[in-house]
């Protein structure tokens, strides 16, 4: 008998009786139950060659027909599936970090081969697709169905954390090139990918490159971080990957290091891409006739440029799919942030968005000339991701290039780095053209105009709003007029707020693009706020009826 069918008949009985299956040999660091496949060397470099190769050749797709009982499955019916937690990748460890494995099932239909790898022998082995190391007790799911096991394979792994190595995972990898990671809430929210490849160019379609092998590096038992390596592929580009990935108490910190080869050329290339949602907030509540006050993901895209700019650009939910991007040149960061870290801010109890991770980028080698990308979609609800941001490289990508981006991800409530100036707060929208603290009586005002309050908190802008020197708001608008830009002073939040009216001169819909930046003495003294418009036709450009008009 041989050693493949002796761990199967072992699994099984361990399922059908409720137990830990008892290891056939004695447990070591470097050789996982689970791992039955031949051993093999492997190394990051050959890593690299693979996919050179693979570049080098034509695309060989293995999305395979799932059988009917996979294929046709329901969403709880797929989340009911269990992983026998007593046959996890690094239990015999009895360490701090744990890995399982994703079923295929729904549109998960692309499998993923799974190795093990001793990181003294630098020897790989394959982790084959096992029915027994699931249970199926809650789902509806026929194994009878299955044929040729060994080839299903996995849609992708968790991770899990001491103290809870079987409850609540912290990261997860899961179709397509997608991952995501939580902080210390335990909160999922935003999701990252390997690549973005024609995201939003205009002669061709998006393509979604696909994660098709790991190699999970066994760490030591008293460690929370671990290295995991990756082979991506699609039609038009290969690439090799490392991950070691930092379990921290209060977050997790991934150092990506990739190595892509195009086979075909590439309109838009998209690096460190995520994806997040944003349904409505305090400046745009058109969305929010829910009972929760604000519904996102993530609120503003932030910016540290490669001259050491600060940029807050709040997140829409526009009318129609909007495309902006951001020129830089070696950026120092950037990244998708939830700052609204309060319950009250949302009074949602299922979505608990006060928890969601913010996700920001660290480039860790010279990008070079290019420009942050953004694409935002019309969204009716909180169900879809609808935000999409990326660095797009300015050279052109040809095939036989050699590319390769070094970057940190940080998963946390906070950026790891923030500026020494003015931040953002928060962005506000509402009824304008009167004056403020006097909200219109018997009528409204006569020309329609629309306010926009915007909150700074940091750099000690308070104590320079009472002491001085003098604060000038430098606001600038791509169409329109502007009037009435006022600074508070707000003991509340130790910071100021800054107020303005625009005024449409046009009737065109298109979006207006605001820039503001406060400055004292020729100084900067804020981070710059960047803010995207959408004005309503000139139809809707009227004042509801007032209660107290006849």
């Amino acid at each position: 008998m041989d050693r493949r069918t002796l761990l199967k008949r072992s699994l099984a009985l361990a399922a059908f009786y409720g137990l830990p299956a008892a290891p056939l040999l004695a447990a070591t660091r470097d050789m996982p139950e689970i791992a039955d496949g031949e051993p093999s060397d492997f190394s990051f470099e050959w890593l690299q060659r693979l996919a050179k190769e693979m570049a080098n050749s034509s695309y060989q797709n293995n999305v395979r027909e799932l059988p009917p009982t996979l294929a046709n499955m329901t969403p709880q019916d797929y989340n009911a599936i269990g992983y026998d937690a007593g046959h996890s990748l690094w239990h015999d460890l009895d360490g701090k970090l744990d890995v399982q494995f994703f079923h295929v099932g729904m549109g998960f239909n692309q499998p993923v081969r799974m190795y093990a790898l001793d990181p003294d022998s630098r020897q790989a082995r394959e982790i084959h697709f096992d029915p027994s190391l699931f249970r199926y007790g809650k789902a509806d799911v026929d194994v009878s169905q299955f044929e040729d096991e060994e080839t299903l394979g996995f849609a992708g792994f968790r991770v899990f954390k001491a103290p809870s190595l079987t409850e609540r995972d912290i990261v997860s990898f899961l179709g397509a090139s997608y991952f995501r990671a939580v902080d210390d809430t335990y909160q999922y929210g935003i999701s990252a990918r390997g690549l973005a490849v024609n995201t939003f160019a205009e002669s061709t379609k998006e393509e979604f490159p696909t994660y098709t092998r790991f190699w999970l590096e066994t760490p030591a038992p008293d460690s929370t971080t671990f290295t995991a390596y990756a082979l991506l592929d699609s039609p038009k580009v290969a690439g090799a990957y490392r991950f070691v990935i930092h379990c921290e108490e209060e977050r997790v910190v991934m150092e990506i290091d990739k190595h892509l080869y195009p086979r075909e050329a590439i309109e838009q290339l998209g690096i460190a891409p995520m994806t997040s949602m944003f349904s409505c907030g305090t400046h745009q509540r058109r969305m929010c006739d829910t009972i929760h006050p604000q519904i996102h993901d993530s609120d503003r895209l932030t910016m540290w440029r490669g001259n050491g700019e600060w940029v807050c650009r709040p997140l829409n939910n526009p009318p129609v799919l909007q495309y902006n991007a951001f020129a830089d040149e070696s950026p120092k960061g950037f990244g998708l942030l939830q700052t609204e870290r309060d319950f009250e801010a949302y009074e949602d109890v299922i979505g608990n968005y006060h928890e969601r991770p913010s996700l920001w980028v660290e480039p860790r080698n010279d990008w070079g000339k290019g420009e942050i990308q953004l694409m935002e979609i019309p969204t009716t609800g909180e169900t879809m991701d609808n935000v999409v941001a990326f660095w797009k490289p300015r050279e052109a990508v040809e095939p036989g290039d050699s590319l390769n981006f070094t970057y940190r991800l940080y998963w946390n409530a906070r950026p790891p780095v923030t500026t020494d100036l003015a931040r953002i707060r928060e962005t506000r929208s509402g009824m304008g053209g009167f004056t403020e603290g006097w909200a219109p009586g018997e009528h409204y005002p006569e020309e329609w105009a629309r306010r926009f309050s915007v909150d700074y908190i940091g750099g000690d802008i308070l104590r320079i709003a009472k002491n001085g020197p003098p604060i000038m708001a430098q606001l600038k608008v791509s169409r329109g007029k502007t009037s009435d830009i006022q600074i508070f002073q707000v003991e509340e939040f130790e910071g100021i707020r800054v107020i303005f009216d625009w005024y449409p001169t046009e009737d065109s819909v298109d979006p207006i693009d605001m820039r503001m930046v406060l400055e004292g003495d020729g100084d900067t003294l804020s981070e710059t706020w960047l803010y995207q418009y959408f004005p309503p036709p000139p139809d809707q450009r009227e004042h509801p009826p007032h209660p107290l008009d006849d």
